[in-house]
This record gives C-alpha cells, structure tokens and sequence, in this order.
C-alpha cells in the first residue's frame, strides 16, 4: 500500500476516510478519555511514590506520562465538546437551511454587520470541522513535544554522568569531553525551540541554516523527531492549523498558572509546612495518611498515642546509603548498583555467607549513624528493614513509653555523620505527639 500512495484509488479511499474520520475520532476520544480519568489518579499516586522514595527515574518516567495525560484530557474533552458543537449544528442546519438574515428583519446597519461577522451557517459548520480534526490530531502531536523535552533533558543528565561525574574515566578527558558536549545540547536545545516558537525562521535564511543542519540532524534523533515530522510540517503549511498550534499555547501556561494559585490566609503559615515542636505534618503519621499520600522521611504509629510503645518507620531512600558508607567507608561496594536494575541475574560474585554478614554491618552501622531522642531522653536504636502500611520499604523501631508523662512530647531522629574525624550530630526529622494511656 505504501508504494500506492499516488494511485487515484488509493487518494479516492483516503477521501472518504477524511469524511467519515468524526465517527472514528469520538470514538477513539470517549475510549481514550474514560481510560486516562481512570489511569491518571493511579499514575499521580506512583508520582508521589517514587518521589518520596527517591526513585529518581521511576519519577522521570512517570512524571511524563502523568504530564501526557493531562493534555490529552484537556485536549480530548474540548475535542469532544466541539464536535458535540458540530453535530448539532448539523443537525439544525436539517431543520431551518442556513441563516436568513431577510427573515430576522433587523436594520441595514446590523444585517450588513451580521451577514460579514456571522456569515454563512455552513462556514460555520466547517470551521468547528477544521477546529475538531485539528485539535484531534494536535493532541498527540503534543505528547511528542512533551517527550522531546525529557529526552533533550535525560541526554543532558546522561552526559554529566557519563564523563562530568563519572570516575572510572580520567578528570581531564572527562571535562574536554563533557563540557563541550553540555554546551553543544543546551544551545542545540535554544536554537531548536527558537526555530519551533518562529515556525521554521532558522531554516529560512540561508546562510543561518547551513549552520542550523547539523544540530537539526542531530536533535531530529535526540527528540525522535522523525516520527512525527510529517504531522508537524503539516500543520506549519497551513495558516489556520498554525494559529490553532500557536493559540494552545497561552492556554496551556494559563491553565498551569490558574492551577498554582491559592489563597492565603497568613503571613506565616502558608508555605509547605514542615513538621517540627510547633507544626504537625499528616506525612509523618502513618494513621492519618490519605490515599494518596506517603511517609516523608519519618513517620510515627499515631499523633495521639495510647499504647505504652511507640513504632518509629524511617523510609530507605538513596541518602541513606551515602549516609551509611560515608560513617563506615569499608561498606561501600566498588560497584554502586542502585538506580535501574533487572531481576534478570547470571552470575553473583557474592556469597550468601558475605552478603549476609555484609548486611549485618550495614544495620549496625545504620543504627550506629540514626539515634531516637524524646524530649532530652535518648534511645537504642534497634531499626530493622520492613515495609510501612503504604508498602514503603524503610526501617521500624519499636520504644517502650510506658514511663513518658502524659502530654505533648517530641520526637527527633538524630543523624551522626563525620568530619575531618570529627563525629557530628544533625536533625534528620522531628515529630510531636501527645501521650495519653489507656
């Protein structure tokens, strides 16, 4: 079929699929819509997971398709709207024909303004037609350009830690290396995103183009351009699909600011509220955890607490490591594995003996580095690894408060690290909560 392209045939069928494409568009927009509402809280929750888990690409990756799914919301339901427009102006067009501006009866200066602002009913009706194909066809477009970002970003990232921070190779190649590579990216990227924001001006002139075509070339494979490049040229030879593309644009920066406004109502209590002696975070109180909500660093049992023992959950992030082999260096491996991993394993040059042993060392140490105070009491640290109710992988203690007064107390997690030989000791969290026995 491909080589078909110019046959009368073929051109007669693409026709009558371009008539008959509205049937296939709402159907793909009301499937495409019932599953992205249904998707998206889920993908949002996996957000704030891997975010407050510290899964850096588990964040990356899920960021994006939470982004991608809402233009398609957006998109798809104003899609839906206009061609709900479109067929019932069809269908009034069946009743009563077009406008009749000599049957309204209005003055001269009104039925000449009328018939040159209104016009036709017909142009009306092809015009919400070009809105609804275009819109349709825009709103994957739109995912390729939200993919072209992250992958421009996601080379970027891969360059600084292939040969910026990297240290199996030499410092010196690594910075003549990396650097001009950094620079060659960030102004490919400036250039790219000027020549799409003036709908092609660098391609335009000749003499800037000659230069423009290789950092084209290349960002054409970075952004996988040459996927949807036809799409794109499409729109830009078309006035009216360039003032669409263009149009959405304020939209979409005025839906996003829309969104980030809220009202204040004090002058010190209205920014992210942390938890400390005078605030309470519901983050660190597994009770009172939404749905959608996770354990920020560290969490108690309960803000109120009846029982004469205290769980204490602290999340494992990947801080907790830098933080275990920067208080006993013998524990860091020559090969850091954390980041993406396979559960596909050929060989392990570990034995369950070591490893064993190895994790032994690693919660001494991590029970070593953490200490638990209350009020000016401080407690043995006894974490062990566990999973919180919200299947967050960290480490639980348990403490016995059966001697605790009644009332408000607080809680610190204390973390020690050293410098220059010197044993220092920081805030990790701090968490009020009020003792009150059966």
């Amino acid at each position: 079929m491909s080589q078909d392209y110019n046959n009368p045939a073929f051109k007669k069928l693409l026709q009558k699929l371009q008539e008959e494409s509205w049937q296939l568009e709402l159907l793909i927009s009301g499937f495409a819509i019932f599953g992205l509402f249904t998707a998206f809280p889920h993908i949002n929750i996996a957000v704030k997971a891997a975010q407050n888990d510290g899964k850096i690409y588990s964040w990356i990756i899920l960021s994006v398709t939470l982004v991608s799914c809402a233009i398609l919301i957006f998109n798809l339901l104003l899609h839906v709207v206009l061609r709900g427009l479109w067929i019932g102006a069809l269908g009034l067009r069946y009743v009563s024909g077009d406008i009749d501006y000599e049957v309204l009866k209005y003055s001269p200066k009104f039925t000449k303004y009328l018939k040159k602002k209104v016009g036709s009913f017909d142009r009306y009706i092809a015009r919400l037609e070009n809105y609804c194909s275009i819109i349709f066809a825009i709103s994957f477009l739109l995912i390729f350009y939200v993919l072209a970002f992250t992958f421009t970003i996601i080379s970027i990232v891969l360059v600084v830690k292939l040969f910026l921070d990297n240290d199996s190779i030499n410092e010196t190649v690594g910075l003549w290396i990396g650097v001009p590579l950094i620079i060659f990216i960030v102004l490919g990227m400036l250039l790219t995103f000027i020549d799409f924001v003036t709908q092609g001006w660098l391609k335009k002139k000749k003499w800037i183009s000659k230069i423009y075509f290789p950092i084209y070339w290349v960002f054409s494979r970075i952004t996988l351009a040459f996927l949807y490049r036809p799409l794109v040229y499409n729109f830009l030879d078309n006035k009216f699909g360039r003032r669409i593309s263009l149009s959405l644009v304020p939209i979409y920066i005025l839906i996003l600011v829309g969104t980030s406004l809220k009202y204040n109502t004090s002058n010190y209590f209205n920014t992210d509220l942390y938890s400390n002696s005078i605030i309470t975070d519901n983050k660190h109180y597994e009770d009172l955890l939404e749905d959608d909500d996770f354990i920020d660093e560290v969490a108690i049992s309960s803000k109120v607490v009846t029982k004469s023992f205290l769980k204490v959950f602290m999340v494992f992030d990947d801080d907790i490591d830098d933080y275990i082999f920067s208080y006993n260096k013998s524990l860091k491996p020559e090969k850091d594995i954390r980041g993406l991993d396979s559960d596909i394993v050929f060989t392990s040059n570990t034995s369950l003996r070591k490893r064993d042993s190895l994790r032994m060392a690693y919660i001494k140490t991590l029970n070593d580095v953490f200490t638990i105070k209350i009020d000016s009491t401080y407690y043995n640290s006894e974490f062990v690894l566990s999973k919180s109710s919200k299947k967050q992988k960290g480490f639980e203690n348990f403490i016995g408060i059966k001697d605790l007064s009644e009332g408000k107390h607080i809680l610190k997690v204390i973390r020690k690290r050293i410098r220059e030989k010197d044993t220092q000791s920081l805030g990790y969290a701090t968490i009020p909560f009020w003792y009150y026995p059966d």
